[in-house]
């Protein structure tokens, strides 16, 4: 009587570890990108915080604050950007987020001004 050996062969093997190098390599660009994509919500809801910070500086004072430090606003936990006001006046302000979300040669920057225009002139993810 033939005794039949059970186990998969090694052809098995390699057809199944080829499947999952094919899966991995088409996931995890994916997971990467969506990964950086949610990083940049970081910045979308700071520079919110700045923008109704603002507005009550103004109601306040009659004008707008030049730095972040006369803001009563401050970024919670450990962040990933870099939070700065690059122009304030009387009448108009915009501040700006700075960040190297996937530590490529791009630097991802948001912008929001005093009419909440959120705006992303270098997008990390992206480029």
């Amino acid at each position: 009587m033939v005794k039949k050996e059970k186990g998969f062969t090694l052809i098995e093997l390699m057809i199944v570890v080829a499947i999952i190098g094919i899966l991995a390599a088409i996931a995890i660009p994916n997971f990467l990108r969506y990964q950086a994509k949610s990083k940049q919500s970081e910045a979308k809801t700071n520079l919110g915080g700045i923008y109704t910070s603002q507005v009550t500086y103004f109601s306040e004072n009659d004008t707008y604050a030049s730095a972040l430090g006369s803001l009563d606003w401050a970024p919670e936990g450990t962040t990933r950007y870099h939070y700065s006001m690059i122009g304030a006046s009387n009448t108009a302000w915009t501040a700006q987020a700075t960040a190297n979300i996937d530590t490529d040669a791009t630097v991802d920057v948001w912008t929001i001004n005093e009419d909440r225009d959120l705006d992303n002139p270098t997008n990390d993810v992206t480029s």
